[in-house]
């Protein structure tokens, strides 16, 4: 066995290696996510509603859990899930905290916050713009890949 067969062995194992973990953190991430879920979505029954908070939480975990799902899928990690969870966590912040809204401090939260939902919401048009019209790096790779 040659230098550079060894060298080869030694990759295939390090490539099942990694995608071994890449599964198992995706397993336990997801496990995580439905547990958590779970738990929250019991706290609303026990309290007997859901207050829009709570609903938008919920949002939260089911687009977490598409987003790993996806993953599973297309082994690809779609940025733009990552930009609706943080939309929607900044939703979420944007409703609890309109609430305190008492002086000028709290005024200037809700619009930094308001324009950073903006500023997420033209990135999404950007992104699903340009994977329409131009495609995605990875499906060039596919592409040449044997």
């Amino acid at each position: 066995m040659s230098i550079t067969d060894k060298v080869a062995a030694i990759h295939k194992v390090g490539d099942v290696l990694v995608e071994v973990f890449h599964y198992l953190a995706l397993f336990v991430i997801g496990a995580t996510v439905v547990w958590s879920a779970a738990h929250d979505y019991i706290g609303m029954m026990k309290e007997g509603h859901a207050t829009l908070e709570n609903i938008l939480l919920l949002f939260i975990y089911l687009e977490l859990g598409a987003m790993i799902g996806i993953y599973f899928k297309t082994r690809r990690m779609p940025v733009q899930f990552l930009i609706y969870i943080a939309i929607t966590a900044l939703s979420r912040h944007l409703v609890i905290d309109v609430r305190k809204v008492v002086d000028g401090f709290h005024l200037q939260l809700l619009i930094a916050i308001t324009l950073a939902i903006v500023l997420l919401s033209v990135a999404i048009l950007i992104l699903s713009y340009t994977a329409k019209h131009y495609g995605c790096p990875e499906d060039n790779q596919l592409k040449d890949s044997p």
